[in-house]
């Protein structure tokens, strides 16, 4: 993977930088504890971009993000009918208390798919979309916090689990086959996307 998805994002929107999720207690390292002040970024950086990845792997998903135009309100896409209790929840976890966190995470949202954008060929596909956030994902679990349930609100509950925390060869294979069987699972019939030229799915293939 030559580019780090999260870590531009966390630059760019100048976070600090982000902790990794020790596998066996699932949360940020007692070494390392998060300030106060970080843990919103901790937070809603993983989750916001890990249910990215999921909302990029299907078909509607991926032609979305390359239609995007700036505006889209994200967060309502990507977790959908648990919108509300994803911002609660990152909320929550930050003890955030300053700024709109809908705001701040829509501008997470918006800013990882402009870098994705900005690493993908200007004729990209569906499939190149897909294949992205796929490439991206596995470094993305590696700092997201378990305790946000960010998989139960994303109907994905391997999204928690430890394994993703883990690094190295033997781990690499456990994710591979996880990712194969999710691939298979979530794989949606092409549906017709409304545009002003009433383009479908098949005109980004």
């Amino acid at each position: 993977m030559s580019v780090n998805l999260l870590e531009i994002v966390q630059q760019n929107l100048g976070y600090p930088a982000l902790q990794k999720i020790d596998p066996n207690t699932l949360k940020v390292s007692e070494e390392v504890e998060t300030p106060d002040e970080d843990k919103f970024s901790q937070a809603a950086i993983p989750a916001v971009l890990t249910a990215l990845c999921e909302f990029g792997q299907t078909d509607q998903g991926a032609a979305d993000i390359l239609q995007n135009d700036g505006s889209t309100n994200w967060i309502n896409k990507i977790f959908d009918d648990n919108k509300k209790e994803a911002v609660q929840t990152i909320a929550a976890y930050a003890k955030e208390s300053n700024g709109d966190p809908i705001e701040k995470m829509n501008a997470i949202a918006t800013e990882a798919i402009k870098a994705a954008k900005e690493n993908l060929a200007a004729d990209a596909a569906v499939k190149d979309v897909k294949t992205f956030f796929t490439e991206q994902k596995n470094n993305i679990l590696l700092y997201l916090p378990a305790e946000l349930n960010v998989g139960e609100m994303l109907h994905d509950d391997s999204l928690d689990d430890g394994t993703n925390k883990m690094e190295g060869p033997v781990s690499s294979v456990i994710k591979n086959i996880g990712d194969t069987f999710s691939s298979s699972a979530t794989g949606e019939e092409k549906t017709k996307i409304k545009t002003d030229k009433e383009k479908t799915v098949e005109d980004y293939y």
